[in-house]
């Protein structure tokens, strides 16, 4: 490295040392040349020679001078602060991802590491979320594998015992078949998400009746609200026509229904309403359900955000999510209002013709 450093201190006294010989020796020359064409003046041989040794002297010692200079410039400005990026950048490669870089301040502000500084801090605090995203998305993936899992193990083990009923039989059954169902719909909405965040999807776009897709998705449900009793209510406007992924869509409103119909209590209600207003369509899909708080809100399209810990169980907190990522990907809006004890409601805008 010592080598390295003097070759370079010599080649650059050799660069300033020819650089300063070439210009004195051209104003020299024209000003010699001038001089004695004015004062008709004779150099002597003599006077030549040490007229050159001490240019030749003179030449020497300022490119020394300058050498000296441009290396105390490039060891402040310079060295510096490639010392302190070089050492921030080998902490976030050993995984330090707190790593920063203090501005650096230097009368050559056009020098550019003020902007790569900068540049570099937003990238670590970007790291360093992402980060923060993947543990708290692998801490949760491994507890919701661990849940339903734990219950299929543990009633496996009872279904072993031969003192067992028929109806316990059953039951057990059908906690683990509940389990697995719930197991198998993780791992598809983590598929899913995984597809939409980590690959730039473009929109099979094509034109369809925005109606008849709600009611179809909302058909899908009829088990449910028949079993809980839940009163359905729509005000579907006719011929609404869209351009729009229908298969990402189709996400949307069955996550949104599942919510509705899983939050509800037996005997509330769902509503489901569609209205073109200017050149939007306007979804908007409410229940009589639990509702939410508005700090839960805040969060709620957030990866395995429950705020109701009391129906986590029913869910793995993916569902929102999905819907955030395919509204982005339409282009579409959607919104939450939601008051704890009265119930939640969505609303959806999406551009029609």
């Amino acid at each position: 490295m010592n080598i390295n450093k003097l070759l370079f201190a010599m080649r650059r006294y050799v660069t300033f040392f020819l650089l300063i010989a070439f210009i004195i020796t051209c104003c020299m020359l024209m000003f010699l040349t001038s001089m004695q064409k004015a004062l008709n003046i004779e150099f002597t041989s003599e006077n030549t020679e040490a007229a050159a040794i001490l240019t030749f002297i003179n030449v020497i010692f300022l490119s020394l001078v300058c050498t000296i200079i441009d290396g105390i410039r490039r060891k402040l400005m310079v060295e510096r602060p490639v010392r302190r990026i070089t050492e921030a950048t080998q902490k976030i490669m050993n995984g330090d991802l707190t790593a920063r870089i203090e501005p650096f301040r230097s009368i050559d502000s056009g020098s550019g590491f003020d902007v790569i500084i900068e540049h570099f801090n937003r990238m670590a605090e970007e790291l360093s979320g992402l980060e923060t995203l993947r543990t708290d998305f692998i801490a949760n993936v491994s507890h919701e594998l661990k849940t339903p899992l734990s219950v299929i193990q543990n009633y496996g083990t009872l279904l072993q015992s031969p003192d067992l009923t028929s109806e316990q039989r059953i039951e057990y059954a059908k906690a683990i078949t509940a389990s697995s169902r719930r197991l198998a719909d993780l791992i598809t909405n983590i598929l899913k998400l995984n597809r939409l965040e980590n690959q730039q999807i473009f929109p099979a776009v094509k034109k369809f009746d925005l109606g008849e897709q709600l009611t179809e998705c909302l058909l899908d449900f009829e088990n449910v609200w028949e079993e809980k009793n839940i009163d359905i209510d729509t005000d579907i406007e006719e011929n609404i026509i869209i351009y729009s992924d229908s298969e990402l869509l189709s996400l949307v409103w069955n996550n949104l229904f599942s919510n509705a119909f899983k939050f509800t209590d037996n005997g509330g209600k769902v509503f489901v309403s569609l209205k073109k207003e200017n050149d939007k369509a306007v979804i908007k899909i409410s229940d009589t359900g639990c509702g939410i708080s508005p700090e839960t809100g805040k969060h709620i399209f957030e990866k395995f955000y429950q705020g109701d810990t009391s129906h986590a169980v029913q869910g793995n907190g993916l569902g929102l999510a999905l819907v955030k990522r395919v509204i982005d990907i339409v282009k579409a809006e959607i919104s939450v209002q939601s008051e704890v004890g009265k119930g939640t409601e969505f609303t959806v805008k999406i551009g029609c013709i």
